[in-house]
């Protein structure tokens, strides 16, 4: 299962900016059931999660996205989008999206939660 991003891009603090991922096979014969996520990495730290849904419609968010990104699954087209908004510079990172099988749980440690297949990311850059 590969997985793409689009949607990465320079902007000035306070835009908005959209990422998509797509799953190059239906998420239907991948698993049943699953978890889309959001992830980000800033060169030199460690990668964090910015926000995940799962197959039930479930949406989970870091406390320092809640109110600003929104994460939704466009479940005819399979399509994962973040959807950003306010964004700082502090949001400044490389941002992949994940999928876990198998599994549509987003319990209070969601983002320790172990991803089995990655994008390769893509830059979003916010200027001050």
């Amino acid at each position: 299962v590969q997985l793409s991003e689009s949607g990465g891009d320079s902007v000035q603090a306070g835009q908005s900016l959209r990422l998509s991922c797509t799953a190059s096979k239906p998420l239907s014969e991948i698993s049943r059931l699953y978890t889309l996520g959001w992830f980000r990495q800033v060169a030199g730290k460690e990668r964090e999660a910015v926000a995940a849904i799962s197959s039930t419609g479930l949406a989970v968010y870091r406390p320092f996205v809640a109110g600003r990104f929104s994460i939704s699954l466009d479940s005819t087209k399979e399509i994962l989008h973040l959807q950003m908004t306010g964004l700082k510079p502090e949001d400044t990172a490389r941002y992949y999206c994940a999928l876990r099988t198998h599994s549509a749980a987003l319990g209070g440690a969601w983002e320790t939660y172990d991803f089995d297949y990655w994008g390769q990311g893509m830059q979003v850059t916010v200027a001050s």
